[in-house]
């Protein structure tokens, strides 16, 4: 169910794209206005998950009567800044940015101002920069700390059991919500860490020590193999916080070939609900992910950028929590939902975001 405030956000969403498509009906004989081009800055088609962001975003801004240029930089920063350097020079209206690297779009961006158009970050925190507006995102502490309780409750840790052993994966060191992901998980797990419950022989505990470059499943793959043969001859992995799906798929991979196999394998979290990995909890492989229903965080920013460029004001629910090096940026928070083999086909198959045919094939 939505929270309260995001159900309001989603049904004043749904009344202005009604209005939008009577106002379209009722102009066809004269022509429909146009309301310029809004500029969709995305950093990847790798996931799964941001191809989907791009798509949502394209029908919902082509319904309110906005033309779209969407342009994914295939993780590349200087792609992205170029591009977002094009969309200024085309004149948008508006941009949204899905920043590869947080900290690396303050001189482009100092141009979009200087254009006065206005961006808003999505997902990702644009940092070290004024010239952003609004963000867009979930509840990227939340999300670690759903990962964080999984770990907990599988390995029966708040029932006494244990000692276990840990090992530790986080996000891209230049993703903001990288951070977040880690802290959020952290502050679950390292009470029993220091307890000794949790035994991490790797010895590797900070961000800097398990940040994974650019979410890269190969580098965790290679990184996890390197793991086991150091730390694990002759001991068992039992569990692994991995914040990403891709990087649990290529963890899970490093697993396999060091001799893990069905119920020898660890107690492994992921994130995005990406549709091979749902597969996997199904198969009983990986554990958990956390679901964040991109259909929703797209509405949230067509509904900031429409608000900008109508004269509104943005609905937000966080003016605190995100502070971007210059600024912190007015936000609005999505919640996250932990899914595992006991709710994958309520969630997701039965919420419509898979079908029963997508997960079989």
């Amino acid at each position: 169910m939505l929270p309260c405030r995001t159900a309001r956000l989603a049904l004043s969403l749904v009344a202005v794209l009604l209005v939008a498509g009577c106002s379209a009906a009722l102009s066809d004989s004269v022509g429909a206005p146009d309301r310029g081009v809004v500029g969709l800055a995305m950093p990847t088609k790798e996931s799964a998950r941001w191809i989907g962001d791009g798509e949502n975003m394209v029908r919902q801004f082509t319904l309110l009567g906005y033309r779209t240029d969407l342009q994914y930089a295939n993780d590349d920063v200087q792609t992205q800044i170029d591009q977002i350097d094009a969309m200024v020079e085309r004149g948008v209206k508006a941009l949204v940015v899905g920043a590869i690297n947080g900290s690396a779009l303050k001189d482009v961006l100092a141009k979009v101002a200087a254009a006065d158009i206005p961006v808003i970050s999505y997902d990702r925190l644009i940092r070290d920069t004024a010239d952003i507006d609004y963000y867009a995102t979930f509840d990227n502490y939340r999300v670690g700390v759903l990962q964080g309780a999984y770990i907990v409750d599988a390995l029966g840790l708040k029932r006494g059991r244990g000692p276990f052993n840990l090992e530790l994966f986080a996000g891209s060191p230049d993703d903001n919500n990288a951070t977040f992901f880690f802290n959020g998980a952290m502050s679950v797990l390292r009470p029993y860490i220091a307890s000794g419950r949790l035994v991490v022989r790797s010895g590797q505990t900070s961000f800097a020590a398990v940040a994974t470059q650019r979410w890269d499943a190969a580098v965790a793959k290679q990184r996890m193999a390197r793991l086991l043969a150091a730390s694990y001859g002759s001991a068992r992995l039992d569990a692994v916080l991995s914040p990403y799906d891709g990087i649990s798929r290529g963890i899970l991979e490093a697993l396999k070939a060091a001799g893990y196999r069905g119920s020898r394998l660890p107690v492994l979290t992921g994130q995005d609900a990406e549709l091979e990995s749902v597969k996997l909890i199904a198969a009983g492989q990986q554990g958990q992910t956390v679901y964040k229903d991109t259909r929703e965080l797209a509405k949230v920013a067509v509904q900031m950028t429409n608000s900008l460029l109508t004269g509104g004001t943005p609905e937000v629910n966080d003016t605190k929590q995100y502070n971007n090096g210059v600024k912190t940026v007015p936000t609005f928070l999505l919640q996250p939902v932990n899914v595992d083999k006991s709710n994958y086909q309520r969630v997701l198959v039965d919420g419509g975001y898979y079908t029963a045919d997508q997960l079989a094939a």
